[in-house]
Formats: structure tokens, sequence, C-alpha cells
């Protein structure tokens, strides 16, 4: 009978046990629903948190783009930091900015003014295109090339690293809008390249600009040639926009691009048609750049079509 008895209370332990397990498991759902329903409101709290700050952030950079460095009006201290000699008579000049996060400030196309002295202690003012742009932030940098008798050039052979340049811009009347125009035909001679590898880098480093270049790029020697390896590195990253074509007076030896002074046949050649949507653009000395508009009205370029740095 206590066997029995025993058996019965085991029995009715179990019917109990199994009689409340409905009522805790659907209590451990309705937990479970109300921990991932808290889950859930915190995921999407978050999510709209990062898409409010996200978009702040977007609007910020978009708008409160860093402000330039230079003073139209007023020349500014720059310190020299580096000084890399390319060749007997040329060299780049880095500037700082104030900080490492500071950009110059310089519209695509458009100069600064520089001011030094000259071998007789007078001041001297002259214009420049840094070849660098405002996505090189915290400096700028000048390609130079000194010439004997230059009375600039003679302040950039003195300075050395440490020393100050005052410098005042932006300066200049062009100003480059993305997709402005289908192509450009550029004609360059000795420095007047700067504004033209400017322009390029701008063109060819924004990925949404699809403006194609053809540049004619004369000298009197190979030695001549500003930032050859540079030009050379655009042609091979960008064969179908951007085109160079070499004019020297007294080429090498061996020699495979034009030779002489820039003529109607070259422009011909390497330059698309008179179009609306062409514009040609010419840097150098004051008599190619009168030969150079000559060759261009025969050839059926409009003064719309050209611009003159």
């Amino acid at each position: 009978m206590k066997h029995t008895a025993k058996c019965k209370q085991k029995k009715n332990l179990f019917f109990n046990s199994s009689s409340e397990n409905p009522r805790s498991e659907e209590r451990k759902k309705e937990k479970m629903e109300l921990l991932h329903s808290h889950k859930v409101e915190m995921i999407s709290m978050a999510v709209a948190l990062v898409a409010i700050l996200g978009g702040t952030a977007y609007y910020y950079y978009v708008t409160k783009k860093p402000k330039g460095c230079l003073d139209p009006e007023s020349f500014k201290e720059f310190k020299l930091v580096k000084r890399t000699q390319l060749s007997h008579n040329v060299a780049t000049f880095r500037f700082d900015l104030p900080t490492p996060n500071s950009v110059l400030g310089l519209p695509i196309g458009q100069h600064i003014s520089c001011r030094g002295k000259d071998s007789l202690g007078e001041e001297v003012i002259k214009p420049y295109t840094p070849t660098t742009l405002d996505t090189d932030v915290g400096y700028f940098e000048l390609v130079v090339k000194m010439y004997p008798q230059g009375r600039m050039s003679h302040h950039f052979r003195e300075m050395r690293e440490g020393d100050y340049m005052a410098v005042k811009g932006p300066k200049g009347r062009f100003k480059y809008k993305p997709n402005e125009v289908r192509a450009f035909g550029m004609i360059a001679g000795g420095t007047g390249i700067t504004p033209m590898f400017q322009v390029t880098r701008a063109i060819l480093e924004n990925p949404q600009d699809k403006t194609n270049i053809n540049l004619i790029y004369a000298n009197v020697t190979y030695d001549d040639i500003l930032l050859k390896e540079e030009l050379d590195d655009f042609a091979i990253k960008f064969p179908t926009r951007f085109k160079v074509y070499y004019v020297l007076n007294q080429p090498p030896e061996i020699w495979e691009g034009g030779v002489g002074f820039v003529s109607k046949e070259m422009i011909q050649t390497h330059y698309p048609a008179p179009a609306p949507d062409i514009k040609i653009l010419r840097c150098g000395p004051p008599p190619m750049n009168k030969a150079m508009a000559a060759h261009l009205e025969v050839l059926g370029y409009s003064p719309q079509m050209q611009f003159q740095f």
C-alpha cells in the first residue's frame, strides 16, 4: 500500500508539473517577444541616428569647405619647407600653410602674385601658378625656372628652406567648371605649362569630369621640358582622355616629337576641329602667343573658343 501511495504521489507531482508548463512557456514567449521588440526599436533608433549624423556631416562638408589662406588685397607670408632642384635652373618650392588641414584656396586656372627682391634689393612682384590643388592640404608648390637675368628668379635662387615668401591672390580671369566643354586644346611654351598642368590635374583627378585634353608643349631643348614625368604619367593613365605632343627647337638626335615652332599643321593634326564645345588655352612667351592666335584664327577657332593666360 505504501508503495502504491508513493507511486500516486509521484504521478500527481508529474501531472502538476506538466500542467504548469503551458503557462510557463507562454510567459517565456511573451518575454522573448518583448525583448525582440525592444531590440528592433533600439536598432531602428540607432539607424535613424546614424542617418541623421551622416546627413549632417555631409551637409557640413559640402557647405563648410575649408577657408582658403589667400587674401586678394594683402600679401601673406608662407614658409619655404622644401626645395627640390630638378635641373641647373629649375626647382620645386614647397611652402607650408598655417595648419596641416589648411588649403590655399586658389580656383582652378588662376594664379598668385609672389613678392621678392632682385639683385639690387628692389621689390619685384611676379605671377606664378601653383602645380598643387586644394586637394593637396597643408602646403602648396611652385615649379620655378630661374633665368640668369630674371629679377624674381634672383629671389628664388637665393631662397633657402626656412625663408618666407610674400604671396597675394587669387588672380586671373579664367574660371573652370567641370564638363563645360567637350575638349580642351592646350598650347604651352616653357613655363607656360604650369596653368595647363593645374587645369589638367583638376580634370583628370575628378571622376565626374569627362573633358578631354590635347596638349602641345613647346620648348627649346629636351632639358627645358618641365613636368615631363608627370605629363607622361597622365598620358599612360588616361590614354583616351589626355594626349601630349612635345615640340623642340633643338631636338636630340633621336626624337619622335615635333621640330621647330608650333605650326598650323601641328594644331590641325593634334586638336579637335573648331566647335562650340571646344576651347583652346594658350600660355607662353608673347611672340608665341601672338603667332598661335594667328594660326588659330586661320584654322577657324573664333575668339570665343580661345583663352590666353
